[in-house]
């Protein structure tokens, strides 16, 4: 939209002025429900131009994420739902100054507005051990894994002769116990386990 109305000759302090107008619109009236608001489209939006890499180690996670242009504390990261990683910041133009000291641009190809990117974290990312680090525009975010659960090993249950007789293991017969109440079989006739 910025190039359109650039080329019908409208000047960059003037498509600037109407974005914020729209996004003023934006924060003060309610939208139909089945028509997505403007706030989702520019997230949308920035969405996609905000580029990234994953990448998986043995041990973590890494998210490369390239926002050009912002300091350290322009950039955002947090957890949504518990399981959702946001990355965000703004690039915002410097109108004041360029209004002070009278500053036009002939040309404006770089990016400004919000840089927004969402992961959705895997189930074995531990979201208890999270960094981030911020150098030359580029953020990187490390999520480490969380170790493997362990297998759970059977549980062994005794089984007891019951009453004073004398056990035999003639005949093929046997006495056989799984963990929570299961069936044994004693001489080829079916039973309950019973445990003290």
């Amino acid at each position: 939209m910025d190039l359109a109305l650039r080329d019908l000759g409208f000047d960059p302090s003037m498509i600037g002025a109407l974005h914020d107008m729209f996004d003023f619109m934006d924060e003060t009236t309610e939208q139909k429900p089945q028509h997505p608001s403007r706030t989702y489209i520019r997230d949308t939006k920035a969405m996609k131009a905000t580029l990234a890499d994953v990448i998986e180690y043995p041990n973590a996670y890494q998210f490369v994420v390239d926002m050009p242009g912002l300091k350290p504390d322009q950039v955002k990261v947090h957890l949504e739902d518990e399981n959702v990683l946001v990355v965000s910041g703004e690039r915002k133009r410097e109108k004041e100054k360029e209004e002070k000291e009278g500053i036009k641009y002939l040309r404006m190809e770089r990016r400004f507005g919000k840089l927004l990117k969402k992961f959705v974290l895997p189930e074995n990312a531990n979201t208890d051990a999270i960094s981030a680090a911020f150098q030359d525009g580029v953020l990187v975010v490390t999520v480490e894994k969380r170790p493997p659960p362990e297998p759970k090993k059977p549980k062994v249950i005794e089984v007891k002769l019951l009453g004073g007789g004398e056990s035999s293991t003639t005949g093929g017969g046997g006495v056989q116990a799984t963990e929570g109440g299961g069936q044994q079989v004693q001489d080829g006739i079916p039973g309950e386990v019973k445990t003290d």
